[in-house]
């Protein structure tokens, strides 16, 4: 390994994550390296690393190297395996377009979750194309406190719990998982939402992620509330054939989700590159014993 490891640092509605630009899969990233560098006191600081691999280097995504030339290896703050992270997808666009590796316009992505489609405008935000909602049946309650609240089982290739509320200062501090119910509902965790509405296809939310706590944004947490949304307000694309849009504020900004009659979910917002550097491989190594 070289003395040096470069990396980036982007975020998405302040969703912020470290970039490691890595093409043949050359860099061992353990969870334990992981944690390191997204500790915001001891390392570089974010809510998930952004590993940027060819798709044929990777063994999880070479069946999808066809398809897409590039995979997110996503990871959350933790170091823990995350199958999707929807600011992730629009900042790991963005930083290909920085690297000089795509141009504006349309390209696909490999993730955990399928292929992503991303869109770059002229303007500078990106729009994901963030597959289907599965909405798997059964009730399931959120407990904040003595609070508690029906949610919805919304899946967007990672699982979500979205709880509509009057308050989101009612959702509390958000530093460790809400506690659900039944517990077999989601036996690998689950991202859970909080949401108030601002006006006709306007919420906003707060959430705490799986592996990550409460983050600034989530951008598969805003299209699940957005169908959590659509369907509480008794729209429904596909029986009507008509888009469901939804304004989502989020506490780092604001996204615009669309879903189309064919299902699809569309994901519009701002992602920023803020800073270049490199990894001291010493220090990777010592931080991981």
């Amino acid at each position: 390994m070289s003395t040096r490891i470069a990396f980036l640092k982007g975020h998405g509605t302040e969703n912020d994550f470290v970039i490691v630009p890595d093409p043949e899969n050359v860099i061992g990233l353990p969870s334990s390296a992981v944690a390191a560098l997204c500790d915001r006191r001891a390392g570089i600081g974010g809510d998930g690393l952004l590993h940027v691999v060819r798709s044929a280097a990777h063994p999880e995504a070479r069946h999808m190297a066809a398809e897409a030339e590039w995979f997110m290896d996503y990871r959350n703050g933790d170091g823990s395996v995350a199958e999707m992270c929807g600011n992730g997808v629009r900042v790991f666009a963005r930083y290909l377009q920085h690297a000089g590796l795509v141009t504006e316009g349309d390209l696909a992505i490999a993730t955990r979750g399928g292929v992503k489609t991303a869109h770059i405008a002229k303007d500078g935000d990106v729009t994901v194309g963030m597959g289907r909602a599965r909405l798997p049946e059964g009730e399931v309650t959120v407990n904040v406190g003595d609070r508690s609240w029906p949610a919805r089982n919304v899946n967007m290739g990672n699982p979500h719990a979205v709880a509509f509320v009057d308050d989101l200062a009612h959702a509390g501090d958000l530093l460790t998982p809400p506690p659900f119910t039944p517990a077999s509902v989601y036996p690998d965790g689950v991202n859970v939402e909080f949401v108030v509405d601002r006006g006709p296809g306007h919420v906003a939310l707060r959430v705490h992620e799986r592996g990550a706590g409460e983050t600034r944004s989530c951008g598969t947490g805003a299209c699940a509330v957005a169908v959590a949304a659509a369907r509480r307000d008794g729209a429904d694309p596909a029986v009507t054939g008509t888009p469901a849009t939804y304004t989502v504020d989020v506490p780092g900004g604001r996204l615009v989700i669309t879903e189309r009659p064919d299902g699809e979910i569309e994901m519009t917002g701002p992602a920023v590159i803020v800073a270049t550097g490199e990894i001291d491989a010493e220090w990777l190594e010592n931080a991981v014993r």
